[in-house]
């Protein structure tokens, strides 16, 4: 089993990079050097009457100087607490947590796509930087863009924007058809209709394809069972048709589950 710690992390730079996103590095002591791209961990507010902890998935690592990247959305008391800090606070957290991407799957003289949908974007960050192979990334935005710049110096960007403002217009599978990619093995992360529909195309497709599935969390350690998925085997833990997306997850391969 994966280890895991509490620490009071302290903030080191945060900034707004969007509409209610919010870029935020912490200085860690064991966590930082122990998280794989795809992980996330659970970020406590200070409020006393907010007692769950909020999910948040790991945006970059750097193990050297032990410090962590968020990028988050604002959407809620919690998030919004956390978007108020200044540089020099702090914050407890526990983590890693969840199993990450496997970056065995794709190597030299392979092609993957990594595909990213709304604030399922930032964990392609640190994927994009430790994958190695050809990187073709995809992303998927409402209308606003962000942190696809920073992608650009690790692959090649193909944007889909809904209202058709940058890019091509409509989703990430217009954006791959549009373009002629093609793929070796799939790396996804957003909204659960869009991984429905990766899942879908890599089936028919017959690429492999990795999907971290978001969803909302209470304990974030497995325990509670408050954020599962129906799943093709049966779960020792539960014996029943289903996976913890927090400690079983967030990344599955795409047979594994049923969305």
């Amino acid at each position: 089993m994966p280890e895991k710690w509490k620490e009071t992390a302290r903030i080191i730079q945060r900034e707004c990079i969007g509409d209610e996103i919010y870029s935020m590095w912490l200085e860690t002591e064991e966590i930082a050097r122990n998280a794989v791209p795809g992980q996330f961990i659970s970020v406590y507010c200070r409020d006393g009457s907010r007692l769950l902890p909020r999910p948040i998935s790991i945006c970059e690592i750097d193990e050297r100087d032990r410090t962590l990247r968020l990028v988050y959305r604002a959407v809620g008391k919690g998030t919004e607490e956390f978007a108020e800090l200044s540089e020099g606070e702090y914050l407890e957290i526990l983590g890693p947590l969840g199993n990450g991407f496997p970056l065995d799957r794709c190597g030299e003289g392979k092609k993957a796509f990594l595909i990213g949908g709304g604030i399922g974007i930032p964990p392609l960050v640190e994927l994009a930087k430790q994958l190695k192979g050809e990187k073709q990334i995809i992303l998927g935005y409402r209308d606003e863009r962000f942190l696809d710049d920073e992608l650009e110096y690790e692959g090649s960007v193909y944007v889909a924007t809904e209202d058709g403002s940058y890019g091509t217009k409509g989703n990430v599978l217009d954006a791959i058809r549009e373009n002629g990619l093609t793929a070796d093995v799939i790396y996804a992360c957003g909204p659960t209709p869009m991984l429905r529909a990766l899942k879908s195309y890599a089936e028919a497709e017959g690429i492999e394809c990795w999907l971290s599935l978001e969803e909302r969390m209470a304990c974030g350690v497995g325990a509670c069972l408050g954020c599962v998925c129906k799943s093709t085997e049966i779960d020792p833990h539960s014996q029943v048709h289903n996976k913890r997306i927090c400690k079983d997850g967030p990344v599955f391969r795409s047979t594994e589950v049923e969305l």
